[in-house]
């Protein structure tokens, strides 16, 4: 059986992309700044122009709009009058979708969820890992979430307000503040293929798009009810 082809916009260095693959799709990346330790075929230009124009030759189109603009961190500098230059994709990511007139994901922080339609939400503690990393999928096919396990017991190592607390969670973001060696995050994340700090702490663990992508394909296989 033929594998379906998936797009997968704003790739970085492919944390989504690999579980998509691991699902059984064959996967093709598109990035403005390409990563040399992205696992498959990747392409070179803007997102939302690349889906305009190729979107309607893959089976599936999936993506992660840069997620800046919604950040926790983000909302309260702009609540104290800084300003940034952090843009949101969302919207023309998602008209650009529904214009190629595939199955579509998107994902996002929890920040986001006032710009997602019906989003599920995902949780690290669900797959095993050792990070909370809260993330929003949005489709216009029906997902389903698993349980969402209680944080109780778990706690996130490292300093925070001058105080050093020990935890089996790991804080894959930032430097400093007892957040853990390189290897660590690739462990807690299940990412094994890039050691880029940058790319692990933006990173999607793949386990949650295998998840949403078994339900993608089992649904355009009409394994499921639509």
């Amino acid at each position: 059986m033929r594998r379906p082809r998936l797009l997968d916009a704003y790739c970085c260095a492919g944390g989504a992309s690999v579980g998509y693959e691991r699902a059984g799709f064959d996967v093709e990346g598109v990035e403005l700044n390409p990563r040399p330790d992205y696992p498959f075929k990747q392409y070179e230009g803007d997102a939302v122009a690349f889906i305009r124009e190729h979107g309607h030759e893959y089976d599936v189109i999936v993506g992660s709009p840069p997620c800046q603009a919604h950040t926790t961190l983000t909302k309260g500098n702009r609540g104290r009058g800084w300003s940034d230059e952090h843009v949101d994709l969302i919207a023309a990511t998602r008209d650009a979708m529904i214009e190629a007139d595939r199955p579509y994901v998107i994902e996002n922080v929890m920040g986001a969820r006032s710009q997602l339609v019906d989003p599920i939400m995902l949780c690290g503690l669900s797959f095993g890992l050792r990070v909370f990393r809260h993330r929003l999928f949005e489709s216009n096919v029906l997902l389903t979430a698993p349980e969402h396990p209680s944080h109780k017991g778990h706690r996130v190592a490292g300093w925070r307000h001058g105080v050093k607390h020990e935890g089996d969670m790991v804080a894959v973001y930032g430097d400093g503040g007892g957040k853990g060696s390189v290897a660590d995050w690739q462990a807690a994340m299940g990412i094994d293929w890039t050691a880029d700090k940058v790319c692990l702490a933006e990173a999607i663990p793949p386990a949650y798009t295998e998840w949403v992508g078994t339900q993608l394909l089992a649904q355009m296989r009409g394994e499921v009810a639509a």
